[in-house]
């Protein structure tokens, strides 16, 4: 099998994981970079992506009965000075719209860095009773923070997500939507990403501006490293207090609601390379990969190849796969070192030998493993390698998040697991920030990523210092 320049164009991810990642978005045509600083072009490729991760979040969405609906892009200032703490988290981040045409403005526009003061000034002119309640509602758009340091789909300028704003009449049943949000990521990583991941609760120091509480999914991607995959939180009556939204309870009474937000962005389609790809490119999840399986003919030129090969990619169509025909006249190598970059999961080969025996080859992505199967069962035998790569890459990713966790009992450990282990560090704590603040300088950036779920006690005292511990804390460097 020829692995010829496509693939010797991608730097080791021994070598340089930064230079891996770029040049893997860059060869698969992923994103390309556009005039401004900061902001990336998602190519086809790319946006095919995040349009089957938006096609199955969106189903999980409205199931649970939420509805999309889509706010302005600007705010204006005085709307996000409304919440201090919220507007202080985000003001080193906002981009200011101070001219309209050729006119200055009377008062700044922000370019939403995230909509909750958007949804809760609509908010106070639709809730009026308790049967307004609860309002479940999510939008599909962009964002703005003006980030210093860039890497496509990790930290970019402008981002496309999702952000849901829901309003309850209750403490309870807000609560329970934080959670069962953040559960819907969980899900959604696992069975859809194939990345199992730490979830938990946010440190007070790390949570969201404005919010009571903030939960957090922490995939690990093959270097070691977290990527923040989700959150969602928890806001109490803050914004509701701010903004002045009352209603009226079956009490009679006059109530302010309890709100959550929870969002994902872009920066999955970036854990999606980094925790699955190799160094021969990307290997994307079938249930979003654009092409599931691509049909390569061998000795194409010969009678009947190319009319068996398209036979095969309309009963494969007809099946509900997506699936290419690559009938150009690059050559075969060519075409498997292209689409093993682009990280299709499954190439299928037919040739003439083939047809005579009325069979095919099925080679898999992650183990390169060649199948020969029967065309007449052909439909089920895709879909079976298109479920082996899923269940391959998901014990990978579970593997590798094993491997590199590592358990520190006391200072001298924790210190030494950070200069010498890449990965993630279970350590106890004893609710302090500056315990967190320290262990961040000492180490050069290794942060608490969340209090899991799963807490274990390790030992009685904090491992920075020394006090009686309050929590098992999962800590490490992020992206």
């Amino acid at each position: 099998m020829a692995k010829e320049k496509m693939v010797e164009q991608i730097t080791s991810m021994e070598e340089d994981f930064g230079q891996w990642y770029t040049d893997v978005v860059k060869k698969a045509e992923l994103v390309d970079y556009s005039g401004v600083k900061g902001c990336m072009i998602i190519r086809p490729y790319g946006y095919a992506i995040w349009e089957n991760i938006q096609k199955d979040l969106d189903a999980r969405f409205k199931k649970l009965g939420h509805e999309n609906v889509y706010m302005p892009m600007f705010i204006p200032e005085s709307l996000l000075q409304k919440e201090k703490d919220h507007v202080a988290g985000f003001a080193p981040e906002c981009a200011v719209v101070t001219i309209g045409g050729q006119t200055q403005l009377a008062e700044r526009l922000i370019v939403r860095p995230t909509s909750e003061t958007l949804f809760c000034e609509h908010y106070k002119d639709i809730i009026h009773s308790y049967r307004d309640l609860p309002k479940l509602y999510n939008q599909w758009c962009n964002v703005v923070r003006w980030e210093k340091t860039t890497r496509p789909f990790l930290r970019t300028s402008e981002f496309l997500w999702q952000e849901g704003h829901t309003m309850h009449a209750t403490e309870e049943e807000a609560r329970q939507e934080t959670l069962q949000m953040l559960k819907v990521y969980e899900d959604f990583y696992r069975e859809t990403l194939a990345i199992p991941a730490i979830t938990g609760q946010k440190t007070e120091k790390e949570k969201f501006a404005g919010a009571v509480e903030t939960y957090t999914i922490e995939p690990m991607m093959h270097n070691g490293v977290a990527l923040q995959g989700g959150t969602s939180h928890y806001f109490g009556t803050g914004f509701a207090e701010a903004f002045d939204i009352t209603f009226t309870d079956r009490d009679n009474t006059v109530k302010h609601p309890h709100q959550t937000s929870w969002g994902v962005s872009t920066r999955m389609i970036g854990a999606i390379i980094m925790a699955h790809g190799d160094n021969n490119g990307l290997i994307l999840p079938p249930r979003v990969a654009p092409i599931q399986v691509v049909i390569i003919p061998a000795a194409q030129h010969k009678e009947g190849v190319l009319e068996a090969a398209n036979a095969l990619k309309d009963k494969l169509l007809d099946a509900g796969l997506r699936v290419k025909l690559d009938d150009s006249d690059n050559s075969a190598g060519w075409k498997f070192s292209q689409y093993e970059m682009k990280g299709v999961p499954v190439r299928l080969e037919i040739g003439p030998r083939d047809i005579a025996s009325n069979s095919c080859v099925l080679v898999s992505r992650v183990t390169r493993e060649k199948k020969f199967v029967s065309l007449d069962n052909i439909e089920a035998e895709v879909q079976a390698m298109l479920d082996q790569v899923h269940g391959e890459l998901s014990a990978r990713v579970e593997q590798n998040l094993a491997e590199k966790t590592f358990v520190a009992r006391s200072h001298e450990e924790f210190l030494d697991i950070a200069a010498n282990h890449p990965g993630y560090i279970k350590a106890m704590w004893c609710g302090d920030t500056a315990c967190e603040d320290q262990l961040k300088d000492e180490t050069g950036g290794v942060k608490s990523r969340c209090i899991p779920f799963n807490e274990e006690k390790l030992s009685d005292v904090c491992a920075c210092c020394g006090k009686p511990a309050k929590h098992m804390v999962v800590w490490g460097r992020q992206y």
